[in-house]
């Protein structure tokens, strides 16, 4: 009897200048897509971050004050490692984010600022990999990141975004979801890899908190092994998957 075969991963697409990443925590984009983003703006393409929240709910022996400006730092020295100067916060809580108009509204703006034709998130479904449950955190930023892509472009809805002088922007050609238990499409990570593990070892009080393990294995064999599996569906490549949603 033959092993099924497995549905191969396209190359996500390239023809694009500017890329808008949009996610719940410090440290989601780490886990999710860095190797991908060092290798576009290796290429000088534009990427920049907001983060709905700091983290602040993120370490139970840190209070949430402290906590939040520690992971600020950290998230900011993690995207310099992968060539991302421009970090922005939206302050939402940590832990109870809610998916509404006020959550699209924040991210509309943001689209409208940074003009992307790509936007990148972090898996919107109820499930990893259909068996361990995703946080509402995640579920509410990534769906509100896929509606605020329409809202963006639409001056009739929010639109005293346009009264702040943010006029509308439907240039988004795509988003791209990471961490998808179904992605289409993938991103070499040959070249940055070592990178992602550099970006994600900059969480060091998370992990430390995280796990008991040497923080360098941790993340190394995370990523690596992230990227090997991935590969099976990419030429044997080590890649980023997405789940892409042209617009």
């Amino acid at each position: 009897m033959t092993e099924p075969a497995i549905s191969q991963l396209q190359p996500l697409p390239d023809d694009w200048q500017r890329a808008l990443a949009v996610v719940a925590h410090p440290d989601d984009l780490e886990y999710g897509c860095a190797a991908a983003v060092a290798s576009w703006t290796d290429a000088g393409r534009e990427v920049s971050y907001v983060l709905a929240t700091r983290g602040e709910a993120g370490i139970d022996t840190l209070e949430p004050a402290r906590c939040a400006a520690l992971r600020e730092l950290e998230q900011r020295a993690s995207a310099a490692v992968v060539g991302v100067s421009e970090v922005a916060f939206l302050d939402h809580g940590d832990g109870v984010i809610e998916y509404g108009p006020a959550l699209r509204r924040d991210i509309a703006a943001a689209i409208r600022r940074h003009r992307p034709e790509l936007v990148v998130t972090l898996n919107h479904r109820d499930t990893w990999g259909g068996t361990v449950w995703n946080t509402p955190d995640h579920r509410a930023v990534g769906r509100a990141t896929l509606d605020a892509a329409g809202d963006a472009g639409n001056r009739w809805i929010f639109p005293e975004l346009t009264e702040q002088g943010l006029e509308p922007w439907d240039g988004v050609r795509w988003v791209a979801v990471a961490g998808s238990s179904s992605p289409t499409h993938a991103v070499d990570a040959t070249a940055g890899l070592e990178r992602a593990v550099r970006s994600l070892l900059e969480h060091r009080t998370y992990i430390e908190a995280l796990t008991d393990e040497d923080p360098e294995a941790y993340a190394r064999t995370l990523l690596t092994g992230f990227a090997e599996e991935t590969g099976k569906r990419f030429a044997g490549v080590p890649a980023v998957a997405f789940e892409l949603f042209p617009r």
